[in-house]
């Protein structure tokens, strides 16, 4: 017997384009293989991965997520995704709530909704603390890395190692608009010292003191925006002295202002969220 269809909801948080699905109606029997199946750009809808959105399994939060890159691979978080959420409960009347407490595999976050008229034009996400040193997830001594450096291919790059729930290495270079992305980026995912994989973030400073950041994402490849990437490089150049407590990330699908806060230590990121369309279809 085919399986009826599921409805979905494609949207995008600066560019970073994910499958949204509500499991409080629609059961996803095999939630990697879909991803698989509906990621592909050729012959799949096309996305960055499949989200999602259910019930918490926690009385702390009021609703869950999960992601599936498009590689199948399950992501603890994607602050990208959280926005996304937070527009898509609200706007589809599911909560009337302006600040929500969603429950990721990298903790509890606090999506703060701006609210014009009765639509979400942006939302803020505590991403909570970041952190710099995990053995389970980058292979040194003390689980820590600044200013360590990677070879890839025939190049060696120097970045920190920044964990916001999931980890990346970020990497600051004089020209972003020289580096191959997908042969740096697919190389560095997989250095040895990532026992799990690893984004990678290849950031430069602008003149004006923007940070323009392209991202590789494990699992994902380049996309166009990524939010706890952008969190990781706002974190990253505060450590190293490239900017402040306050940036703004210009990514290729669109801009994110963080902010890595003195009074609690943690970041705060506020971004866009945007529906594409709705539709139906097989897992």
């Amino acid at each position: 017997m085919t399986q009826s269809k599921t409805m979905f909801t494609k949207m995008h948080g600066a560019g970073n384009d994910y499958i949204y699905v509500n499991t409080l109606l629609y059961n996803i029997p095999d939630p990697a293989a879909t991803a698989i199946k509906w990621s592909d750009r050729h012959k799949g809808i096309g996305s960055d991965g499949l989200v999602l959105i259910g019930y918490p399994d926690t009385i702390d939060a009021d609703y869950s997520m999960r992601i599936f890159n498009a590689d199948g691979s399950e992501a603890m978080m994607c602050g990208n995704a959280s926005r996304c959420i937070g527009k898509y409960l609200y706007e589809k009347g599911i909560t009337d709530k302006t600040s929500i407490r969603l429950e990721t595999l990298s903790g509890i976050k606090v999506l703060q909704l701006h609210i014009e008229g009765r639509k979400v034009t942006g939302v803020t996400v505590d991403m909570l603390a970041p952190t710099l040193a995990d053995k389970t997830q980058i292979a040194t001594p003390d689980g820590s890395m600044t200013e360590g450096t990677l070879r890839a291919g025939n190049r060696e790059f120097t970045g920190t190692f920044v964990s916001m729930g999931n980890p990346h290495f970020v990497t600051f270079v004089d020209d972003i608009s020289t580096i191959d992305i997908a042969a740096y980026g697919s190389i560095l995912e997989r250095n040895d010292i990532f026992p799990d994989r690893c984004n990678i973030e290849f950031a430069q400073v602008t003149a004006d003191g923007d940070i323009r950041t392209r991202v590789w994402e494990r699992g994902s490849g380049i996309t166009m925006a990524c939010g706890t990437g952008a969190c990781a490089t706002a974190v990253a150049a505060a450590l190293t002295g490239r900017s402040g407590r306050k940036s703004r990330i210009l990514m290729d699908g669109g801009t994110l202002c963080i902010e890595w806060r003195e009074d609690n230590g943690h970041v705060y990121m506020t971004g866009p969220a945007e529906f594409v369309f709705d539709g139906e279809a097989e897992p």
